[in-house]
Parts: C-alpha cells; sequence; structure tokens
C-alpha cells in the first residue's frame, strides 16, 4: 500500500530554512518542543533535518561562544552528525517501516526533490497497529 495516506503535509508541519541563524532554529524548536525539524532551501527543497544534537556540538565547537552569537551562525554552517534522507511520495509503507525505526519522522518529497510533508513514527505505528487487529478480528471471525 503506498505510504501517501499517512503523509502530514507541509502545510501542517514546522520546518525551518537554510538560510535562518541557530537563534531562529531554537526559538522555533523550543516552541513546539521539538528535538528535530526539516530543513528547507529557498526553492522548497528538503536539505536535511537539524537536531538537538546538532545545534550542541555546534555550540561545544565554539566554547567561546554565548546565545546572543547564535544570531551569527547560519544553519548551512552547522554540520548535521545524521544524514536523514528523504523518501518519495510513491514509496510503499513496507519500505519506510525501517526508516522510521531510528527517526520520529520519515521527510517525504515529490518527484522533483520538493519537500510535501513528513510521515510520523506515530503514524506509521498506527497503521501496523490497525492491520494487526483487523487480521485478529478476521481470525476470530472465521473460527
Amino acid at each position: 500500500m503506498n505510504a501517501a495516506f499517512l503523509i502530514t503535509p507541509k502545510s501542517d508541519v514546522k520546518f525551518v530554512y537554510d538560510y535562518w541563524t541557530v537563534r531562529q532554529a531554537l526559538e522555533k524548536m523550543e516552541h513546539y518542543r521539538y528535538s528535530a525539524i526539516p530543513i528547507l532551501n529557498k526553492e522548497g527543497m528538503y536539505v536535511g533535518t537539524l537536531t538537538e544534537g546538532d545545534i550542541l556540538w555546534e555550540l561545544k565547537k565554539n566554547d567561546d561562544l554565548d546565545f546572543k552569537d547564535t544570531e551569527k551562525i547560519s544553519l548551512n554552517d552547522v554540520p548535521r552528525y545524521r544524514d536523514i534522507k528523504a523518501i518519495s511520495i510513491d514509496v510503499e509503507v513496507d519500505d519506510i517501516i525501517e526508516t522510521s525505526l531510528s527517526q520520529n519522522f520519515v521527510p517525504i518529497v515529490d518527484d522533483l526533490g520538493v519537500f510535501i510533508g513528513i510521515i510520523r513514527r506515530r503514524e506509521i505505528i498506527s497503521y501496523l497497529l490497525e492491520l494487526r487487529n483487523k487480521k485478529t478480528y478476521e481470525t476470530l471471525s472465521l473460527d
């Protein structure tokens, strides 16, 4: 089954732009209580996922940095320690299950690489539970 029905569309997803500063990203992540957030470029293409860990490593690397200085650091200059790849909208649910084991969401792009949304791990788990319950019900009905 195609995974498109599990997608949370871009209009409902919080994200940051790669030209934003670390401070802007931190403020948005704090406001929504996110530990990771998609990064897009000006054209709307997915370029990666920023995590709290990425920001912490950047701050550690610049030990003389204070919080005010985070306004001077572009997200383009922050290395991302996990390479979270986006997946095509045409993917089958089975193909995203393994990917979702190691991250809270799977970024989804169209055929041109434009970010169109995410599939959250909880939607995948809910789908799998529904599938299991349906099979259990069918098995009970046959008995």
